[in-house]
């Protein structure tokens, strides 16, 4: 937020117009953003490399199953098809249990990112009308009488 309003506040002693501060504030949160944004998609990513890993664990596990089962004796067909559905369900729930809490946590850096981003926003729309106001107020404002000349029942001023 600071850069942002440094950049602002730079520009606007450069400069008087408000489209030329609301330009150079633009700038700095082009900077900003990315920075901020920067590595929130690995999150998601990685909750979908778990959630792969997870399937691809079940259906080697059912081929090992259906392998298994083929060419078994058929009192230890159902041992074996127990054994392998088992690892294939264990695959399962290992994905989920890795990819439901990363997306938790991307849903929520997003949201946070979300809310910075529309905070720094604000900011600078504040800012902004601030410097506006102000330096309007710095044009409006009165001259100042700088020396009062009295002469007689006339009074003359000089004003700067």
């Amino acid at each position: 937020m600071a850069q942002m309003l440094g950049m602002g506040l730079a520009r606007q002693g450069a400069v008087r117009r408000r489209e030329d501060i609301e330009i150079a504030m633009e700038e700095s949160m082009m900077e900003i953003i990315p920075q901020l944004e920067k590595r929130t998609q690995y999150l998601a990513l990685l909750s979908n490399i778990a959630t792969l890993c997870g399937l691809l664990g079940t259906i080697m596990g059912l081929i090992e199953a259906f392998t298994a089962v083929a060419g078994a004796n058929p009192a230890q067909k159902a041992s074996l098809l127990a054994a392998s559905i088992s690892t294939a369900m264990n695959c399962t729930a290992f994905g989920l249990m890795s990819a439901i809490p990363l997306l938790l946590l991307h849903a929520r850096l997003t949201t946070t990112t979300g809310n910075i981003v529309n905070s720094l926003e604000m900011a600078a729309v504040k800012a902004i009308n601030t410097i506006s106001t102000f330096s309007k107020r710095q044009f409006e404002r009165p001259p100042i009488l700088t020396s009062v000349n009295t002469v007689g029942a006339d009074h003359v001023q000089t004003m700067a």
